[in-house]
């Protein structure tokens, strides 16, 4: 008999085997049970009794479909998709500040652009104010002259 191996089917008191048809052989490990192909045949058929199934099973597959742990696994499911949308819309809303900031930064160049046309606008508006300045005086007092020189003229 091994060490770690105990035949569900063998009798303590007499040593020997007993091999019945109609029993199947389960057999137990570290990681779980096996059962021979008589026992899966029922157990998918359904005719395995509930003993059977939880021993099949194990622990871990009773908590996978424990309720608690299915709403859980739910909940975890939600708050991931819920972070991953959160991601989404902070980096939709760095994306937006950051388009507006580039906005706002053209605008001020842009205006600093005509303001500085206008200056030069201005600048050369004035030069040409300036120069404009002497010719309405020049011209009126030529005219000035001239009515004078005409209105003396008749004078005499």
């Amino acid at each position: 008999m091994p060490i770690f191996h105990r035949d569900s089917t063998a009798s303590s008191s007499s040593g020997r085997r007993i091999d019945d048809p109609n029993q199947s052989k389960t057999h137990s490990g570290l990681f779980g049970s096996r059962s021979s192909p008589s026992t899966h045949s029922s157990i998918s058929s359904g005719s395995g009794s509930s003993l059977n199934n939880s021993r099949r099973h194990g622990f871990l597959h009773r908590t996978h479909e424990d309720p608690s742990i299915m709403a859980a696994r739910e909940q975890v499911l939600r708050a991931e998709t819920a972070e991953r949308e959160a991601d989404k819309a902070l980096i939709a809303s760095r994306k937006a500040v950051k388009e507006a900031r580039d906005h706002v930064k053209h605008l001020e160049r842009e205006a600093a652009e005509e303001a500085r046309l206008a200056r030069i606008k201005q600048d050369q508006a004035k030069s040409i104010s300036k120069r404009a300045k002497p010719l309405g005086r020049k011209f009126a007092a030529i005219i000035y002259r001239a009515y004078d020189n005409s209105f003396a003229a008749n004078a005499d």
